[in-house]
């Protein structure tokens, strides 16, 4: 990624407080940090990186750290290079003037914990005014990308790697399967 082999808009953030799915425990858990993927392709999880028609991967000789270390028969050193430094957006995009500031306003407004702590259960009139919160945070997000996209001329497949995901699909994610625990449980 550092290299700029793979362009950030084949790229998506996976923010801090998401639920995602740790394949290493086998079960859904609560990002602690910011995880940058490589997107997949279709409807089916297939990276996109991947030449079917070759049957190759066309970035095989400068994939990234994680894709060399994955071996499906022993998942140790992918294991251990999760709990080391992994590159974040700020990485990548911090030194573009600008760019980094609207990221950082963005995950200030639009945190995910905050999202979580405002779904949790409340009694009615605090239901009903974390809600609204909740969706206005959805509406700011949503209009911030189309401003972003309108304004800049930035392509739209990159928006998922600077702003993570759309809240609205994080929004369903936490609905869906929403830990009572605000505490991160994996990375």
């Amino acid at each position: 990624m550092e290299s700029g082999l793979i362009h950030t808009r084949d790229l998506y953030t996976i923010r801090r407080g998401e639920l995602v799915h740790d394949p290493i425990q086998g079960r859904v858990v609560t990002a602690r940090r910011e995880i940058i993927k490589i997107k997949g392709r279709g409807g089916r999880w297939t990276c996109i990186c991947f030449d079917p028609a070759a049957g190759t991967c066309r970035i095989y000789t400068e994939r990234p750290l994680e894709c060399r270390l994955l071996a499906c028969w022993n998942t140790r050193p992918i294991e251990r290079a999760y709990t080391r430094g992994r590159l974040v957006r700020r990485d990548l995009v911090g030194s573009i003037a600008g760019l980094w500031e609207a990221v950082a306003e963005h995950e200030r407004r639009c945190d995910v914990y905050r999202l979580r702590r405002l779904l949790a259960p409340a009694p009615a009139a605090a239901a009903a005014r974390r809600l609204h919160t909740a969706a206005e945070i959805v509406h700011y997000d949503a209009e911030l990308r189309r401003r972003v996209v309108a304004r800049t001329g930035l392509e739209e497949e990159m928006l998922d790697f600077l702003f993570g995901r759309p809240l609205s699909r994080v929004l369903r994610s936490l609905q869906a399967g929403l830990n009572p625990s605000m505490a991160p449980a994996g990375s």
